[in-house]
């Protein structure tokens, strides 16, 4: 960021010959569009160009196929220009512009190419900035060290994560950790019983270990910005609050039940078995599955590439397919040849004569058996086909050994896997479907969240992959009247295919409406339909959960986490104060209130993070801030585009010396004036503190002063700057 903020605190001589402290941000002139080169206009690619173009940035697009397929209506009208090539190549990237953009997001489906075109951007602008699609951590751990402004995400993390929160239900919207110490986003509806009802106003909420984001009234629609809410609100029945809190430790998470109610309960011994006897026929099914090939609508190539790919960490199974594809073509030549040297035999004794041989059966067919209709002896059977049909029988015999072992190791492997997984719970817990990489990580995320996950595929895990986790194998159909759907707390579907997801969320609906849903999908337009016509049903497109972090890191930004709150994704956001930096010499109380954006954890050099800061630090370089931030509170940050104060506070009375002084100092902690004005302020009653103020700023600060016995009201800010009153 280039911007330059304003100073906010003057020395006391400059307060007393002017005391008009405002902060303001210099714009000499308005700046030149930030350029970003995005190569990839794939589903990611396609997204970051979106959100770029809403930040205002000039994005030029790179792609290796010259045919694009937009996915996002007038989404060609964003990009500036499209040029086609590789963008590993230099004379590539130098024609995009290389050498006078800000970033270079790469978001290609193949990782090698975005690593290679990273080095190849890297060589042509020491200085642009790298965001680069890849799940190889070890390796963009390495490479960040070396080439310098360098970030690599994972898309399946980055979504995962979203979907993670999300299946925590709607009233537990996010939660991150930052420096050990778990933070909680809370949606709490007040309910007649509420111990909140009628007693408790927005500003009593706020403490050193929670902080109010939203507040949405059930008279009255309210806006979905942080800060938006009124602090002497008292909240009532159907009153919706959200905040984040600190927790002290990490328990699982349940809005309806006691604790009691969420421990699980341990099956009964016959229940055991019915599980035990369910996941043996849905691995034996498993098993003879995975001989077919999975010829659906679509790209059938395509489909086949991606069965292949599904078995890499199954070789056996590779080795399996292989043999059984070379068994099929022998049989079918076997049949071929018989028949053109034996025309007088059928069909049928032609199609069974190499079944015979592939069952070892060499020695029935050329040692005395004849066939039916009395071919020739077996001595004047021809010496090429005498051969053959002994390959027949060695491919055979292949073939039922690698049979033989495959059944075993998928016996032995159902044995020890479902003997040591534990039991389905019975309540309250989260059924993830579809246990690919984004399921996998969504499990382990809820592990660590100590919330109770059982698992459903058509294909078994590992057993050391989740090994606590419990998970039926089998038809997803099945498979859900076995998970105990309708005592379930969150239901999510992450299979490969939105159709499927859907078909399959309508069914979990169907089988319990109570249940949270979260549906992935991979289309966007898709996705807003579906969000419209079944709004029971949380759907959250995973490249756009994706292309936001993308967009935001592209511009220097560190993501830590991301969540869903109220239709709007929230970043978690790193910042470090540079010595030119828009945030820079900022209270904190400025930088929430006038961008829209909560600080969750300010860090001084050499000092130790403090979580949930106060309002009244002023940063300064080399400062640690982390925020809670939409795209758009992102985007004003970049832009230096600072909502004005609209506020002043007016002190009227103080009740003594003491109220005096302590009174100054309450004035110069918040408003951020020197201490003279604010003596001065206080010994000129009545006077308007003259630093313009936010609303919440200026409330906190009238209700410090009362707690000082100072005498204080709020007044709209009039035209032109106030000034001190004699």
């Amino acid at each position: 960021m280039v911007f330059v903020a304003k100073t906010l605190l003057e020395d006391d001589a400059d307060a007393e010959r002017d005391p008009i402290v405002t902060p303001q941000l210099q714009h000499p002139s308005k700046p030149e569009k930030a350029m970003f080169i995005v190569c990839g206009l794939g589903s990611i690619g396609q997204n970051c160009v979106a959100v770029l173009h809403q930040y205002g940035a000039k994005v030029i697009a790179i792609e290796l196929n010259q045919t694009i397929d937009w996915e996002l209506p007038n989404l060609a009208e964003s990009v500036e220009t499209v040029h086609i090539g590789d963008c590993r190549k230099a004379n590539v990237l130098e024609s995009a512009g290389i050498h006078h953009c800000r970033g270079v997001l790469l978001v290609t489906d193949n990782e090698r190419t975005n690593t290679e075109a990273a080095f190849a951007a890297r060589l042509l602008n020491p200085n642009v900035r790298l965001v680069v699609r890849s799940s190889k951590q070890n390796l963009n751990q390495l490479l960040s060290k070396n080439l310098g402004s360098f970030v690599a995400f994972e898309p399946i993390d980055l979504s995962a994560s979203a979907f993670a929160f999300a299946a925590l239900g709607s009233d537990v919207p996010g939660f991150f950790k930052l420096e050990d110490q778990w933070l909680r986003v809370v949606n709490r509806e007040i309910r007649q019983d509420d111990r909140w009802r009628d007693r408790r106003q927005l500003k009593d909420l706020t403490t050193s270990s929670r902080r109010v984001l939203l507040h949405l009234s059930a008279a009255a629609p309210s806006s979905q910005q942080f800060y938006s809410w009124d602090a002497d609100a008292t909240l009532m029945a159907g009153d919706t609050v959200v905040y984040i809190e600190l927790l002290d430790r990490l328990v699982g998470y349940s809005p309806q039940l006691s604790p009691e109610s969420q421990q699980q309960i341990k099956p009964t011994t016959q229940q055991r078995q019915s599980q035990k006897t369910s996941a043996a026929s849905s691995q034996r099914r498993r098993v003879f599955r995975h001989l077919r090939f999975p010829i659906l609508n679509g790209n059938i190539k395509q489909k086949l590439i991606q069965f292949w790919q599904s078995t890499a960490q199954y070789q056996t199974r590779r080795v399996a397919i292989i043999c059984g594809l070379a068994v099929s073509v022998l049989w079918c030549l076997g049949i071929v040849l018989y028949r053109l040297h034996y025309p007088q035999i059928s069909l049928a004794e032609a199609f069974y004569a190499p079944v015979v041989l592939l069952l070892g059966g060499y020695g029935d067919l050329f040692g005395g058996v004849r066939f039916v209709s009395e071919p020739p002896p077996a001595e004047e059977v021809p010496w090429g086909l005498r051969l053959f049909s002994l390959g027949l029988t060695l491919a055979g015999t292949a073939f039922v050994g690698v049979l033989y072992a495959l059944l075993t190791e998928a016996l032995l492997t159902a044995k020890f896997q479902f003997k040591n997984r534990p039991p389905i719970p019975k309540q309250n817990h989260v059924v993830i479907i579809g246990l690919g990489r984004v399921g996998q990580r969504i499990a382990a995320i809820l592990q660590d969240l100590k919330q109770p996950v059982v698992g459903i595929d058509s294909t078994a895990l590992e057993s050391s992959i989740l090994p606590q986790m419990p998970m039926v194998v089998g038809n997803i159909s099945e498979a859900l009247t076995q998970v105990n759907l309708a005592q379930a707390q969150t239901t999510v579907v992450v299979l490969g295919d939105d159709m499927e997801n859907l078909e399959i969320g309508l069914m979990v609906h169907a089988a319990n409406p109570h249940n949270e849903l979260v549906i992935r999908t991979q289309d966007q337009l898709f996705s807003n339909n579906v969000a419209q016509l079944f709004p029971y049903a949380q759907v959250l497109c995973a490249p756009v959960l994706s292309a936001e972090v993308f967009a935001a890191a592209a511009y220097g930004e560190n993501i830590l986490s991301l969540f869903h709150l109220n239709h709007q994704t929230i970043l978690v956001t790193e910042y470090t104060i540079e010595p030119e930096d828009t945030l820079n010499g900022l209270l904190l109380a400025e930088v929430a209130y006038g961008f829209d954006v909560v600080p969750v954890l300010h860090q001084r050099s050499q000092s130790s993070p403090n979580l949930l800061p106060s309002d009244d630090v002023r940063l300064e370089a080399g400062d640690r801030l982390i925020l809670l931030a939409s795209t758009q509170s992102l985007q004003r940050i970049e832009h230096a585009e600072l909502k004005p104060p609209g506020w002043q506070v007016q002190v009227t009375q103080a009740l003594n010396q003491d109220a005096i002084f302590e009174g100054a100092n309450e004035i110069t902690r918040i408003s951020g004036c020197s201490i003279s004005t604010a003596r001065q302020i206080m010994i000129s009653l009545p006077a308007l503190v003259p630093t313009p103020l936010y609303k919440h700023q200026a409330q906190r600060l009238i209700r410090n002063l009362q707690k000082a016995r100072v005498t204080a009201h709020l007044m709209p800010l009039q035209d032109g700057l106030p000034s001190l009153q004699e």
